[in-house]
């Protein structure tokens, strides 16, 4: 079972290399993947420096064009491809069909993942992105509970890779309109969910406020962790209560899986976080290669370590943590 871990940055990518991750993901500076804030991600220098690192190590790097273009913007994509392939990085993971089928045509040798913004969770759809444009991965949306995931593994005809750990959305992964919905910008089309020009915090009386284009996201009392405003992990009124009426702000653990995900076949597990902090990437990949290790060396016996839990609940959203629907036997 690989380790695919988050890369925002150089510093990030060396962390997660040099604490045994198997792979690490990243993203050019545009709207071609879905995490294009400012500050974040790579020049073609920081990547040949990220590749020669990496590959030192016997680390692979992925790119993510994991954006939908528009028709009239698909050649910044094709364009992303071509770089990508010159820059010899190992694997593209991407979304939009169109640009699939480019990468397919012009770059075969390029392996190629399917995004999780392609939200396929059936093994027809599998096979179709198989068949089609020869992806030997996908990345399962964060919809499934166990039971599904364990009936698509049985049936696939490519490597499965499910997240493992960090930030949850809306689930509706590859759809979401919500942040379009109050600024403009999409993760989907802009590559970014709450630009960070539309976000303002204030203090007041009542407690340090978040807003989005103007609209109250949160409001958080004294010594409250405040989290980046984003619509869906918002609290809004309802009737007579205040409360986070979408979704909670959490962070998805599946430590306690590793096991059963080993035993149905999963071939990766990946990271959230290629908007966290350096040291963030480096704790994360360090917890996650020890436990893969000990899983690997004995699955039968494998437990997690209470400091581990305690570790990855401490950098989790809200300081909680979730199995998420992985956990939920009605699906």
């Amino acid at each position: 079972m690989k380790l695919v871990c988050p890369a925002g940055s150089l510093p990030a990518l060396t962390e997660a290399v040099n604490n045994g991750a198997d792979a690490v993901y990243i993203g050019f500076r545009d709207a071609t993947n879905a995490r294009a804030f400012p500050g974040l991600n790579f020049s073609d220098r920081d990547i040949d420096k990220g590749l020669a690192h990496a590959r030192s190590r016997g680390c692979q790097v992925y790119v993510a064009l994991n954006t939908y273009p528009t028709s009239d913007r698909l050649d910044q994509w094709y364009s992303a491809v071509d770089r990508a392939a010159d820059l010899g990085v190992d694997t593209l993971i991407i979304a939009e069909m169109a640009v699939l089928d480019y990468a397919a045509r012009k770059h075969p040798q390029i392996r190629r993942h399917l995004s999780v913004q392609g939200s396929a969770t059936t093994a027809a759809a599998l096979k179709f992105y198989h068949e089609q444009f020869g992806i030997s991965r996908a990345v399962l949306p964060r919809v499934l509970a166990i039971q599904q995931v364990e009936a698509l593994a049985e049936k696939s005809p490519i490597e499965l890779e499910v997240f493992a750990f960090g930030s949850l959305c809306i689930m509706v992964e590859g759809r979401c309109q919500l942040s379009s919905y109050v600024t403009g910008k999409s993760p989907n089309l802009a590559g970014v969910c709450s630009p960070a020009e539309y976000v303002a915090w204030d203090e007041t009386p009542e407690g340090k406020t978040a807003r989005l284009n103007g609209v109250l996201i949160d409001r958080f009392a004294d010594n409250e962790p405040a989290g980046y405003p984003v619509v869906c992990k918002g609290r809004y009124q309802v009737g007579d209560e205040t409360f986070h009426a979408l979704e909670e702000p959490t962070s998805l653990n599946t430590l306690e899986l590793l096991p059963r995900l080993r035993e149905i076949g999963i071939s990766a597990v990946k990271i959230e976080g290629r908007q966290r902090s350096p040291a963030y990437v480096g704790t994360v990949t360090r917890i996650w290669r020890e436990a893969i290790d000990r899983v690997e060396r004995d699955p039968d016996a494998f437990t997690t370590e209470a400091e581990w839990q305690r570790e990855l609940t401490r950098l989790s959203e809200g300081s909680q943590v979730t199995l998420g629907p992985y956990q939920r036997a009605w699906q």
